[in-house]
């Protein structure tokens, strides 16, 4: 049993031409369970931040407007995934098993991903990939 995880989420977007990321958070999960709860409380955050309620107070009259029904829905993605039980002991089971853990949603602009791994099996990458590396 892996007992530490990394966990990040980056959002990704084209600046002139290029893919860029920018990081919009990292937490070091002391548990398995710690490292599934912060991931779906990101993917809520996400969520919310692009999908908001219009009748919020914090938003004026008209300020909202919905999108084509063609437009990807990354909150209805991004909500699926934190409801969904069967996707969660997914992941619990990959990250036990040292594996990494990915959930992306994109839309017309903007990948969101949420990444989960062991630190115990980043640590053990590194070992292999130093033992046996050729030395000139």
């Amino acid at each position: 049993m892996h007992d530490e995880f990394l966990c990040h989420v980056t959002g990704y977007g084209i600046c002139d031409g290029r893919r860029i990321g920018v990081p919009l958070g990292t937490y070091r999960a002391p548990t398995l369970a710690l490292a599934l709860w912060w991931l779906r409380d990101r993917a809520s955050w996400i969520a919310d931040r692009l999908d908001p309620q219009p009748e919020a107070e914090y938003f004026p009259a008209g300020a909202l407007a919905p999108v084509a029904g063609t437009v990807l829905d990354v909150p209805a993605v991004m909500r699926a995934w934190c409801a969904d039980l069967y996707q969660q002991d997914l992941a619990a089971d990959e990250l036990a098993a040292g594996r990494l853990v990915r959930i992306a949603a994109s839309d017309d602009t903007t990948e969101y991903e949420l990444l989960a791994e062991s630190v115990d099996a980043v640590r053990m990458h590194r070992m292999a990939s130093a033992l046996f590396t050729p030395v000139a």
